[in-house]
């Protein structure tokens, strides 16, 4: 704890803050969306962010704190649009639901625990992971000027404080970025406190119903797009920052807490790419080996948004759409850049990862499948294409 609190400093607080503000408020209306498709209630609702916030917060602190490394996990976005559409069609009900969180989370353990991912991911040159990160940031890059159309002060007024603060204190770059949009919103009453409600959180617990249709219909879906949209670029994002981690015991992990939090509400929490990326850039800290401080402040944060889920929730949720989205974009300019710049260096790969940073920028998406896998797919088959030889018969 000594050792944390001496490697901690304003930007690592402020990029473990911002990981939690940008995961949170940029998706947990899926979430909701999700579970009311299932039928839940609002005590089941709300034992749903009790039980993602504590899987995610101790699978972000502990490794974190174990390793001295920026270890940052998240829910699965696309596994929750997957629910939803599957709820609202019908036919499920929260118990196979359940059910079918937890034959998801056991095929995560068993890719984790026997390498097979990890293994798959080794095959992937970093040119084309570089290719995969830079795609998925890019987007909230492009989302941050997008949110001009509707705030152009806002948006313009947190653009000049990021230009001047990485020009006069780039390590605090944006914390003043966040503080400077946190008072524009103010001033222009954008802010909502109106949503905080003070209490504790109460789990609530759904036995599990094992059904083939669920099976079929959500759990295969589930952990296919967790692992190609989450893990995935997840693990392209570690790699791109320098890291070097055991992968396959990370994703054994996520999927462990997955099964053990699952009656309580936690469908897929998994390695995050987008908050991974804000914690592992070096607007958290110039030296990579304080970095961890800053995964570990969103880990106590994720922690405290599920004891607390109500009040720490209309927090996050009180901050303008716009306001995050562009904190978002501008934190991870850094990453993005970095992304680009090692995907493009290399010749015999700089076509194949061109593709692959457009088809994931695309958000291309096939049978419930995300866009970072598809960009992987077609990087590498236009570098089998550009590189394959026949063999010599001579």
């Amino acid at each position: 704890m000594r050792s944390l609190l001496r490697d901690s400093s304003v930007s690592t607080l402020a990029a473990g803050f911002i990981a939690v503000l940008v995961g949170y408020t940029s998706s947990v209306a899926i979430v909701f969306q999700a579970a009311r498709s299932l039928g839940a209630d609002a005590a089941q609702i709300s034992s749903w962010m009790w039980a993602l916030g504590i899987g995610m917060g101790l699978c972000t602190l502990v490794p974190a704190l174990w390793l001295r490394k920026p270890v940052l996990v998240a829910w699965s976005t696309p596994g929750a649009a997957v629910l939803a559409t599957a709820g609202a069609a019908g036919g499920f009900t929260m118990p196979e639901a359940i059910g079918a969180f937890m034959v998801s989370a056991a095929l995560i353990v068993l890719f984790g625990a026997t390498g097979w991912f990890e293994k798959l991911m080794d095959r992937i040159p970093m040119p084309i992971a570089n290719a995969l990160l830079a795609g998925v940031l890019a987007r909230f890059g492009l989302d941050a000027f997008i949110a001009a159309k509707s705030m152009f002060g806002l948006v313009m007024a947190m653009l000049l404080a990021y230009l001047i603060g990485r020009r006069a204190w780039p390590r605090y770059a944006v914390p003043v970025v966040l503080a400077v949009g946190t008072l524009w919103a103010a001033m222009h009453g954008l802010l909502h406190p109106e949503g905080i409600h003070v209490g504790l959180t109460m789990p609530v617990f759904t036995a599990p119903v094992f059904h083939w249709q669920a099976m079929v219909s959500l759990a295969l879906p589930l952990f296919v797009v967790t692992m190609a949209s989450q893990n995935l670029p997840g693990v392209a994002a570690i790699r791109a920052a320098g890291y070097s981690m055991r992968i396959s015991r990370l994703i054994t992990m996520t999927g462990a807490a997955t099964l053990v939090l699952a009656p309580f509400g936690a469908f897929a929490i998994n390695l995050a790419a987008i908050t991974a990326a804000i914690c592992m850039g070096r607007e958290a800290h110039e030296d990579p080996d304080r970095r961890y401080a800053a995964a570990a402040t969103a880990g106590v944060l994720y922690i405290l948004v599920g004891l607390f889920g109500a009040a720490v929730a209309g927090v996050l949720l009180a901050f303008p759409k716009e306001l995050v989205a562009a904190i978002a974009g501008l934190a991870l300019l850094g990453s993005i850049g970095g992304g680009l710049a090692g995907a493009m260096k290399d010749d015999t790969h700089r076509e194949a990862a061109l593709i692959t940073f457009l088809v994931t920028l695309s958000g291309l998406s096939l049978w419930g499948i995300g866009s970072a896998f598809w960009g992987v797919v077609a990087g590498a088959l236009a570098l089998f294409v550009q590189q394959w030889r026949p063999r010599s018969t001579a």
